[in-house]
């Protein structure tokens, strides 16, 4: 599902710990590290979207967390022009997607990358909250840092732990 502007709705996932730590996956087979996020279907809202790419993509179930906010609409991206597959209709730009922060409430031993028929990640770590910021894929980095600055004070209604440079 492609918009007619060429973005595909996703969802986005920044799951905490309760010291305010990220989960940070890497996806299999790459030195690549994210978020979870997937797409929405025609058939889902983005909530469905969110709880449906976290059992599959992390093996947690809506009980496992707590669903603290979102953002206020869509983050746009755009992907590098090597990235777009021309060949593919509609054309898929980059995306637009709504970020969901959530608080984990059961033990870290609930996290299962293994839970889907082709996993998206091999290896996860709780990471201090600006680190993604420095280790994301350039391209994702200003989507992420609007999510980042936006969810902030759910986690951390007194304050951030410090600033992104």
């Amino acid at each position: 599902m492609i918009d007619p502007d060429g973005f595909r709705p996703n969802v986005g996932i920044i799951l905490s710990d309760c010291a305010g730590r990220l989960l940070w996956a890497r996806r299999i087979g790459q030195d690549a590290w994210q978020f979870p996020q997937g797409g929405i279907r025609s058939d889902e809202t983005p909530i469905e979207a969110m709880y449906r790419e976290l059992a599959e993509e992390v093996g947690l179930r809506p009980e496992h967390v707590e669903l603290l906010g979102s953002t206020r609409g869509w983050l746009r991206y755009r992907l590098p022009r090597r990235f777009i597959r021309r060949s593919c209709r509609p054309l898929c730009v980059g995306q637009k997607q709504v970020w969901f922060m959530l608080r984990l409430l059961c033990d870290d031993a609930e996290v299962r990358l293994d839970q889907a028929e082709q996993p998206e990640f091999d290896h996860w770590r709780w990471v201090d909250y600006w680190l993604p910021l420095e280790e994301v894929i350039s391209f994702k980095r200003g989507v992420y840092k609007r999510a980042l600055n936006e969810l902030a004070p759910l986690l951390f209604p007194d304050g951030l732990p410090g600033t992104f440079r």
